[in-house]
């Protein structure tokens, strides 16, 4: 499996974040803007949460919030799960798949760096990631 870092794939991406008072409407269009399915939410230059692309549909629009009143306070995910910039890609997408989630704030020193997501597998990693969940659930299955 390769083991690019994260600081090699988010070397040239620009960091998208956000404060909590910003409204999820603006929040909405900062992303379409961006064209990011999540921002991170910063305050005093730390991470203080992320709102994601499900967030604003899951629990914003299903719950029939107002996306001109409603803060990302209200509606973000705190103390999300981070990674540091040097660890291998495979590890940010095992975070993804045990967390059920598909974007992994980089953090390093306390401060968000950038931002990985699954889009970002659409590589070689995607291919010997799917090769080794499947290699460890026959391993599972041939032990069980």
């Amino acid at each position: 499996m390769s083991n690019r870092s994260i600081r090699a794939i988010i070397a040239e991406q620009e960091l998208v974040t956000a404060h909590e008072a910003m409204t999820v409407g603006d929040a909405a269009r900062l992303m379409k803007q961006k064209t990011v399915g999540a921002v991170m939410v910063v305050e005093e230059g730390k991470l203080v949460g992320v709102f994601t692309e499900r967030d604003a549909l899951f629990r914003v629009l299903a719950e029939g919030r107002d996306t001109r009143a409603t803060r990302l306070s209200e509606v973000m995910t705190r103390n999300p799960t981070t990674i540091h910039p040097d660890r291998p890609f495979p590890e940010a997408l095992h975070i993804m798949f045990e967390g059920g989630f598909r974007h992994v704030p980089v953090v390093e020193d306390e401060r968000p760096v950038g931002m990985i997501s699954a889009r970002d597998a659409l590589g070689p990693e995607l291919e010997d990631f799917v090769y080794e969940m499947l290699r460890q659930e026959q391993a599972h299955d041939i032990l069980a």
